[in-house]
């Protein structure tokens, strides 16, 4: 792609450029505490982990800054709850607080995708791929919700920026370096995949001579072997080899239950049918991560997603005997590494996550090649950028019909998947039943919503909590301080407990017990608070 044909007038680069950040903004950011849902169980937890190292430096399980948190069981990825520390302590425990490094996270990954486009290809293209990826359903779900592995695109987003600036100035390989560091810490996945991705993108820059061993090269290479010493000690700590590392600043958790044997060559064949079903349906068949109306990013885009992955193939061949720098080489890197971790492992669509922002931009090369037409795979013509205007409007409808259905019938549809109403119940409960009062809750209201909204002391949770199922890898408690995880006639209503019960809820025999000594109740959402109002 040609840059100088196509550089545009930086006034009318710039108001394109805002115009469309206005809109990435408005669909990550917009109703964030409510949709979807209330909160997720996983945006919990988080969230609760955020809030105890905010007061006191220490996990739910009593660990000091650690590496990786114990949380359910079998663990938890820590970058998400640690950049959540300062909002957590600013604006208290609410789900819109949980949701906003995520959302910060996207728009920046997306700034980054923009500069990176607008630097190795041109700016019209640069626009168009800001504007594709910031409207993909994918993207915008995926910043809207708080799951800790969903951090992962963004750092690699970001890492990959600094690596391209990287190429003619070092310096920006310490920043590069830094992020594909912390990039280790939004998803244990890239634990075993990132060093093959950095060895591929090194070796492209070392055969075009363009990596010079200097300061920053080795500088560069220091912080990214001081980032996986703790992944390093924490895999020895886990497989039983050293006992667990606990120090004043960092802490190496052996876990509850360790899954360390998920990566598996024998079911390479199924994982590749299921990897499959998720890229040709774009849908894993969990309404939280797509919707099956839309996909991941429109149902009309994969023919266009095959149209960019043979042009930049070809592109990336006909550079390498070049030997001039290719993007489309590192692009299609980081999609090689989504599609051999879906090989590996059993995937949905928050477990390849790191696969879909590469298909994305790959889907853009597509559109783009396909509508301002190409003269033997090389050379564009000048006029026929505008025809971009079509997959525009077409793309801005859908997004369009998007928006509506996910701000609405979708909404509605996750209610109950995100315990819709239960902060409003829980908030209302914490400040007006007496602390001295049990309180039994519906058991799908997950014990860690009553640990992040209930602002629970990380020491009387430890000291208090009952473990249905330890040890376990999703570890079930009955039980922590005064609240119990169960409804049923055995504890029935005396005047000195408190329940609450979703909407679902179908025992009549207690509710009309709790209607006959006297309770009050206060409702929201899908919950109802039933106690006695002294």
């Amino acid at each position: 792609m040609n840059q100088e044909k196509y550089a545009l007038n930086d006034k009318v680069r710039r108001i394109a450029f805002w115009c469309i950040m206005a809109v990435i903004v408005f669909a990550r950011f917009y109703q964030l505490n409510s949709v979807p849902g209330d909160i997720n169980q996983d945006e919990a937890f988080a969230g609760y982990n955020a809030y105890t190292l905010a007061h006191g430096g220490k996990d739910s399980f009593g660990n000091t800054m650690p590496m990786f948190f114990v949380a359910w069981g079998s663990g938890m990825n820590v970058m998400l709850s640690y950049l959540s520390i300062p909002f957590i302590a600013l604006f208290g425990t609410h789900a819109w607080v949980i949701r906003l490094v995520p959302g910060i996270c996207s728009v920046l990954a997306l700034t980054a995708l923009y500069h990176v486009f607008r630097k190795t290809t041109n700016d019209v293209f640069a626009l168009f791929a800001f504007f594709f990826a910031g409207i993909m359903p994918w993207h915008i779900m995926l910043s809207r919700c708080a799951i800790e592995s969903n951090m992962a695109p963004a750092f690699l987003m970001l890492a990959l920026f600094f690596f391209v600036k990287g190429v003619e100035k070092d310096k920006f390989l310490l920043l590069s370096a830094l992020f594909y560091g912390l990039s280790l810490y939004t998803y244990s996945i890239l634990w075993i995949f990132l060093p093959f991705l950095l060895f591929f993108e090194v070796l492209h820059l070392y055969s075009l001579k363009k990596l010079h061993i200097n300061k920053y090269t080795i500088y560069s290479a220091i912080i990214l072997g001081l980032s996986y010493i703790p992944v390093l000690l924490f895999v020895l700590v886990n497989h039983g080899l050293i006992p667990e590392i606990k120090l004043p600043f960092i802490s190496i958790p052996k876990l509850v239950y360790y899954k360390g044997n998920e990566i598996s060559f024998q079911e390479i064949p199924e994982h590749f049918k299921n990897l499959m079903n998720i890229v040709w349906t774009q849908n894993d068949g969990f309404p939280w991560n797509t919707t099956a109306e839309y996909g991941l990013f429109y149902k009309i885009s994969l023919p266009f997603t095959l149209t960019g992955l043979i042009y930049m193939i070809i592109m990336a061949v006909r550079k390498r005997k070049e030997k001039s720098f290719s993007m489309e080489y590192l692009w299609l890197l980081q999609f090689g590494m989504g599609i051999v971790a879906g090989l590996l492992i059993n995937v949905n669509v928050n477990r390849i996550n790191i696969l879909f922002l590469p298909m994305i931009s790959i889907t853009a090369y597509g559109l783009y090649v396909v509508f301002t037409g190409i003269s033997r795979l090389k050379q564009l013509k000048e006029w026929n950028y505008y025809l971009l205007i079509v997959p525009v409007l077409v793309y801005s409808a859908f997004f369009s019909h998007f928006e509506s259905y996910y701000f609405t019938n979708y909404n509605d549809m996750m209610h109950g998947y995100f315990c819709y109403g239960i902060e409003d119940v829980l908030s209302f409960a914490f400040k007006n039943i007496d602390q001295n009062t049990d309180i039994y809750i519906t058991p799908n209201v997950n014990y860690a919503r009553v640990l992040f909204y209930g602002k629970e002391k990380q020491k009387t949770y430890l000291e208090t909590v009952n473990y249905t199922n330890y040890p376990s890898p999703f570890l079930d408690v009955s039980y922590f301080d005064r609240y119990f995880f169960t409804v049923d006639t055995e504890h029935e209503p005396d005047g000195y407990s408190a329940y609450i019960l979703d909407s679902t809820y179908n025992d009549t025999v207690l509710v009309h017990t709790i209607n006959r000594n006297g309770y009050t109740q206060y409702s929201a959402g899908n919950y109802t608070v039933w106690y006695k109002d002294e």
